[in-house]
């Protein structure tokens, strides 16, 4: 618990353990899975889009000359729908907190299906850049809105894991895009097929979002009351119900009376904002910069470098690293409310850490000449060990992070910020991928990502709060305490009283 914070807060740790008969397990409101599932679309699409392109480059190369000879269009290619979601997280940012996370995932879904039909229709490279880039706005506003939208419909004890399902469908999607990848080498049109299918599912998407409610959150912010009531009652039931009203009744008015007109530059002059702001965009770059966007965009170009040069062959040796990805994720969604969010990043790391130094000698030793199939089976599994690692908790900690830590006026707008970091990261990484290889050395790069891990690491134990258990209310309270002192809290409620 949060120093200062009433333990009979609705939702919280000391709540739940007065009144244990409202707590609420995972399976047990139909209600709160469906839109779980729905807004989870947006995840699976923003997976299955980031996933496939690493299947389609392998074809569009053959299909293409000018691509096959050019590392800086095939990075372009892979590279332009992150271009995209840059824009899009921010773009999604300002749509959240204005129109709402209704409006900001129709919006996303639109990109979605324009941008996939452009791709699988396009005549020359070009073309597929362009539709890359309307599918990158859907990925970034999908990276920012589900993750909130889920968060703030969910019930603090599984809030955790609901938003960690966001996390399953992204890697869900990964996963399904090496299924299909696998699936259509041998059909005509393969990269066509591939490109396309991410259609039908923003397509389902956008019909449940029409009617699918608002967050409650947003809509009691918006001063729509009634609207909010209504789907807080789906949520829980009489008598919890009236004290998840009264708590965001009072947690609203009181951010209302001390709030001003929301600007990106308080993010950087308020403290407690801007301590939140560093930790949630911290976790989002030492996520990228671990270097999961290399596994997942290069891993059959990886494999192939290893030894294994048929596309099949590296293509269903992906789709067993996917499936571990997707696997992974599933445990992430029990251990996060389990173990914690710390915990489970620290843990995390740790083997990641381990399977980068696996990486690291076996493809330096392969870059020096050594065509031992042992090596090449050595990459193979320390690819397969990082994704094992890294899924079950720096793959869903960053965003449940920041689904959880900001205020409620800054959460969409500090939510498409940090998601905006995560993805400049992430083009860094997969643009510059392939050049970093050929200028130091497969096993080098990767030498490169240990470093990197191992700071991570540290961030992680002397910055990162723990919020497991934690209602919106006590995680800003933190943040004060952090920014302002433990007294904080006193001095305070010594204010009110005052006034």
């Amino acid at each position: 618990m949060v120093v200062g914070m009433p333990v009979n807060m609705a939702g919280s740790s000391g709540y739940l353990e007065m009144h244990p008969e409202r707590k609420i397990s995972m399976f047990q409101n139909p209600y709160i899975l469906g839109t779980t599932f729905a807004a989870g679309i947006g995840g699976l699409l923003f997976g299955y889009d980031t996933g496939v392109i690493s299947g389609a480059l392998l074809y569009i190369k053959e299909d293409f000359d000018m691509v096959k000879k050019s590392n800086f269009i095939q990075e372009l290619i892979v590279g332009m729908a992150l271009l995209g979601a840059i824009f899009g997280a921010a773009i999604g940012g300002v749509i959240n907190d204005a129109l709402g996370r209704k409006i900001a995932t129709i919006t996303a879904d639109i990109n979605f299906i324009a941008g996939s039909l452009i791709m699988a229709a396009a005549p020359n490279p070009y073309v597929i850049i362009a539709g890359r880039l309307l599918v990158g706005f859907g990925v970034g506003m999908a990276s920012v809105t589900a993750p909130v939208y889920i968060a703030e419909a969910s019930p603090t004890e599984i809030r955790g894991g609901l938003v960690s399902a966001n996390n399953l469908m992204i890697t869900g999607g990964q996963f399904l895009s090496f299924v299909v990848n696998y699936g259509l080498t041998r059909v005509p049109g393969t990269w066509r097929w591939m490109l396309g299918i991410a259609s039908t599912p923003a397509v389902v998407q956008l019909i449940l979002m029409t009617i699918l409610p608002e967050s409650p959150r947003w809509l009691y912010m918006k001063s729509r009351k009634e609207e909010a009531t209504r789907v807080l009652s789906k949520i829980y039931e009489s008598p919890r119900l009236e004290d998840e009203i009264q708590l965001l009744e009072d947690s609203l008015e009181k951010e209302r009376k001390s709030m001003t007109k929301v600007q990106y530059s308080d993010v950087f002059k308020q403290k407690e904002i801007r301590m939140a702001f560093i930790c949630g965009a911290g976790l989002q770059a030492f996520q990228q910069f671990a270097g999961i966007s290399i596994v997942m965009y290069y891993s059959p170009t990886i494999i192939q470098m290893a030894g294994f040069k048929s596309n099949q062959a590296a293509l269903f040796l992906s789709l067993i690293v996917s499936g571990m990805n997707a696997a992974g994720s599933v445990l992430g969604i029990y251990l996060i409310d389990q173990l914690g969010r710390k915990k489970l990043a620290l843990g995390s790391l740790a083997g990641v850490i381990g399977a980068l130094i696996v990486l690291s000698v076996s493809c330096y030793i392969i870059g020096h000449g050594n065509t031992n199939k042992l090596y090449g089976g050595l990459a193979v599994f320390g690819l397969a060990l990082y994704i094992a690692f890294f899924a079950p908790g720096m793959g869903p900690v960053p965003w449940t992070v920041n689904s959880e830590i900001y205020p409620e006026e800054y959460r969409g707008m500090c939510g498409g910020m940090s998601a905006t970091v995560n993805w400049i990261c992430s083009v860094i990484m997969s643009t510059s991928f392939l050049s970093v290889v050929d200028a130091i050395g497969l096993g080098q790069s990767f030498m490169v990502l240990l470093g990197v891990s191992i700071v991570a690491l540290g961030f992680i134990i002397f910055y990162m709060p723990e919020t497991k258990g934690l209602t919106f209310e006590e995680v800003n309270l933190l943040w004060k305490e952090r920014a302002h002192g433990k007294n904080y809290n006193k001095e305070s409620h010594a204010e009110e009283a005052s006034e």
